[in-house]
């Protein structure tokens, strides 16, 4: 437990080490923390944060910087988020409009990356086992059809088809139809244990339209997306903190290529309420250890599917961070939500 003029120094001291990225000294935490304290005194606290593990001394400096515990501290009981700037809030609400279902998680990974100039992470939403929402037919000739498919989670794919058989757009209204009102939100598996009987009852043509459309979804869906999306990695290299240590930059590229143990850590996301702050070794990834995951679970109809992101340095504006990833996860629900 830490006094007020405890917490008050250690709060001053993290805002002053994200700010400047400079060891913080007596003087500094004298100037800005609006405490009437001597540097004997503050010393004294310092050495008391030290002792607790909270703070560190570099050898190249007299000042202190925080560790992943004080970072901890600092963000659970200490820091103050602030409100989105109404540029950025505007920003993310034009481009997560749901007009643009299928653009919407590519769209929030760059979004994340770039405001917060990290990398930005979208886990999308795991496969509900259904192959389509909606299908449309349009002609493109006389034998080739383009099929597009609207996927459970809103995003669309286009195939195209090739037919022996010339198709009327009339004609394939009512294949769209048909297939919309009878198999829209099933299974590949039991689209296929069903149409074995109730195809009897459609012409030869239909049955082969429907086929086709029925092997294109599921084609469709298999390949429609990586269970990561992950943008901006490069950003990093911009960052003195991270670009200054190869090594973990090195372990930190490797991560984001193999993605599964990554993928573990952001699952854990779905079960939590609001923004959840993984800071260096509380990742359990040994990849992680000189960085921060700020994540947020995202819904769509009331159900969380996925989760949003950044990975960056533990030495981040945590008080601008946490609510772009917030606001991120919220507006993609409401996108996916529509459709």
């Amino acid at each position: 437990m830490l006094n007020e003029r405890a917490q008050i120094l250690l709060k001053t001291l993290v805002e002053r080490y994200i700010h400047e990225g400079q060891p913080v000294g007596s003087r500094s935490l004298s100037k800005f923390s609006g405490l009437d304290l001597s540097p004997a005194t503050i010393r004294n606290v310092m050495a008391d944060l030290e002792e607790m593990g909270l703070v560190t001394s570099p050898h190249t400096s007299a000042g202190r910087i925080p560790t992943a515990q004080g970072y901890r501290l600092f963000v659970d009981k200490l820091l103050v988020v602030e409100t989105l700037d109404k540029v950025a809030l505007s920003h993310l609400k034009s481009q997560l409009h749901p007009d643009n279902p299928s653009r919407l998680i590519n769209v929030a990974s760059n979004l994340l990356s770039d405001l917060t100039h990290f990398a930005g992470i979208v886990v999308t939403p795991k496969r509900t086992g259904a192959i389509f929402r909606y299908i449309e037919f349009m002609a493109l000739s006389e034998k080739r059809i383009l099929l597009i498919i609207v996927t459970p989670e809103g995003d669309v794919q286009n195939r195209i088809i090739f037919t022996e058989t010339t198709y009327s757009q009339t004609d394939l209204i009512e294949a769209g139809n048909f297939i919309n009102q009878n198999y829209a939100g099933c299974t590949l598996d039991e689209i296929r244990s069903r149409i074995q009987t109730e195809l009897k009852q459609l012409s030869r043509d239909m049955t082969c339209l429907m086929n086709a459309a029925i092997d294109a979804g599921g084609d469709a869906v298999n390949e429609s997306s990586e269970a990561v999306v992950l943008t901006g990695e490069r950003k990093l290299l911009n960052i003195n903190d991270v670009s200054d240590n190869l090594g973990s930059l090195k372990k930190l590229f490797e991560l984001f290529e193999r993605k599964t143990m990554l993928l573990q850590l952001l699952e854990l996301s779905r079960q939590a309420h609001g923004v959840k702050i993984f800071i260096g070794g509380e990742s359990d990834i040994a990849s992680l250890e000189d960085f921060s995951v700020v994540t947020a679970p995202y819904e769509m109809e009331g159900e969380i599917v996925g989760t949003v992101g950044v990975i960056g340095p533990k030495r981040m504006a945590y008080e601008r961070v946490i609510p772009i990833v917030d606001i991120t996860a919220k507006l993609l629900s409401n996108g996916l939500s529509q459709h």
